[in-house]
């Protein structure tokens, strides 16, 4: 009957479509199962449009799970390679822009018609649009209510992702149906989020806003630490850009950041190493390392004048200054929130979870893959090859 499948993948997007392509050209009679009128919709804004796809370097180290190990098997089976021998035999041009990060020359849209292809390839069945409005069990077999009547399957795969980005159709429908079969989820919370700050606190860099300088950034102690070294932006409420995008996911409510303005140079000890030769006023040296709106407001905002001239400064004002700089410890006093998150930490507990097949063990033949689980990638094409690697181990077992 055309209502029954070996399998039912809930969810199109980059996970959901590549599970459902591997099973069908496996052999299995697939059905893909999305709510959007529109494929994919995450691929095609991701990377300004261009898609940043996948990440040379890609491996377990750059993904965080309260189960760092689980990982592993996915991403070693399909790797960033297995990836771009499917993006050649498309013949889709790509470039590597920054740290191993691989963008589409074209566009996003490529990858879609790639992944649309490939699931027609394995004679895959779409029903889009498409609302679920209901999982049970029949016997062995999962009945799938929808606004088009029931599905029946054998299998089924929740790919429908996380929180992030909600006004292109993110919902909670994944952990609703891991609580639905007694699955425990880790807490999700927004992941590669710009943060934010006490209004009244960050007056002072308001005029900052748009400014962009690479900075070392950090938060955490001991084993928990974590250091990246991106470029960072002030906004109006706070700092976004690459840096803050990356130390957000590794970041806990009530903690501080600290920043390095300026990596390059021990600030302190080069003005007080310098002081009986530096001729130049405290503006017109810290404009030789930092753009100087940027170095005129945080003069401004740690109480220096930026006319003052060096040699007359004792080196305890020196030490002062070069700690705002080099160690300048702030605590946001939140994030954007999943509106602007790109991709959402925690989900599906993957204690739960095999992590050959991604199926839940108490729970045979219901599988979860992508971003509903709880493994997080770094910025740069990390979540994306995680998509891709558990789409496939959860195809294959298929």
């Amino acid at each position: 009957m055309s209502n029954q499948y070996d399998v039912a993948v809930i969810g199109a997007g980059a996970a959901g479509m590549m599970c459902a392509a591997v099973a069908g050209q496996n052999g299995r009679k697939v059905v893909l199962i999305d709510h959007a009128a529109k494929l994919a919709e995450k691929i095609r804004i991701s990377g300004g449009g261009r898609c940043n796809f996948t990440n040379l370097h890609a491996g377990p180290q750059n993904y965080l799970s309260e189960n760092p190990h689980f990982c592993k098997s996915a991403l070693s089976r399909y790797t960033p390679q297995d990836f771009l021998a499917l993006m050649k035999r498309y013949r889709i041009a790509f470039h590597e822009k920054h740290k191993g990060q691989l963008f589409c020359d074209n566009s996003a849209e490529q990858i879609i018609d790639m992944l649309k292809a490939e699931c027609n390839l394995g004679h895959v069945a779409w029903r889009m649009p498409c609302k679920v409005e209901a999982i049970g069990r029949e016997g062995e077999r999962f009945v799938i209510g929808t606004d088009g009547g029931s599905i029946l399957a054998k299998r089924l795969v929740i790919a429908t992702g996380g929180l992030s980005i909600p006004k292109i159709g993110a919902t909670d429908f994944a952990f609703r149906v891991a609580k639905q079969f007694g699955l425990k989820l880790v807490d999700p919370r927004p992941g590669l989020v710009p943060l934010t700050f006490d209004s009244a606190g960050w007056e002072p860099f308001v005029p900052l806003a748009g400014i962009s300088l690479e900075v070392g950034i950090e938060t955490g102690e001991k084993k928990s630490r974590m250091h990246f070294r991106e470029d960072l932006l002030f906004t109006h409420r706070g700092l976004s850009g690459p840096a803050v995008l990356q130390i957000s996911s590794f970041w806990r409510p009530g903690t501080p950041l600290t920043l390095d303005l300026v990596p390059e140079v021990d600030v302190a000890q080069t003005l007080i190493e310098g002081k009986a030769t530096i001729k130049k006023n405290l503006g017109n040296i810290l404009n030789q390392w930092l753009p100087a709106r940027l170095a005129d407001g945080l003069l401004q905002a740690n109480g220096f004048k930026p006319d003052a001239r060096v040699a007359d400064m004792p080196d305890k004002q020196l030490r002062k200054l070069g700690e705002s700089l080099n160690r300048w410890v702030i605590v946001p006093n939140g994030s954007e929130g999943y509106r602007k998150a790109e991709v959402t930490c925690g989900g599906i507990d993957t204690r739960e979870l095999s992590q050959q097949s991604m199926m839940a063990a108490k729970v045979p033949g219901l599988h979860f893959i992508g971003e509903s689980v709880d493994v997080t990638g770094w910025l740069g094409g990390y979540n994306f090859q995680w998509a891709w690697a558990s789409g496939v181990a959860a195809g294959l077992s298929l």
